[in-house]
């Protein structure tokens, strides 16, 4: 199989567990989502979060269309980054659920580096 559909797939796979799991969270606890509404932040803010949830999506669609080489390291750099960012906000979450859905994101970054590593 082209290796650009499998890392394409790993990114719509990590993206649909991050939505899972937000969708999870907030019937788990409705009030959090209020409290996120109430905190005022401002629109760069509200920008800075739609631009990290929108990077996954977009790297589908970037990793179908890019030269091989620029979408290997943007599928490197760019998992990591996930599996980083992750990995420090896991202890955040209490809920099991949580813990669970984001260590199976970030093994599906994993996969992601190592289809991107040893992409030819």
């Amino acid at each position: 199989m082209d290796t650009k559909l499998i890392i394409s797939a790993t990114w719509v796979v990590a993206t649909l567990t991050y939505l899972y799991g937000d969708v999870l969270r907030i019937y788990y606890s409705g009030d959090k989502a209020k409290v996120l509404a109430g905190m005022n932040l401002n629109q760069f803010v509200w920008l800075g979060i739609a631009v990290l949830m929108l990077t996954p999506i977009l790297m589908v669609f970037l990793t179908l269309v890019l030269p091989q080489p620029a979408s290997r390291w943007a599928n490197i750099i760019v998992a990591a980054f996930f599996f980083l960012f992750n990995l420090v906000g896991l202890p955040t979450y209490p809920p099991l659920f949580d813990k669970f859905l984001l260590a199976v994101s970030m093994g599906f970054n994993l996969v992601t580096i190592w289809y991107a590593w040893n992409w030819s």
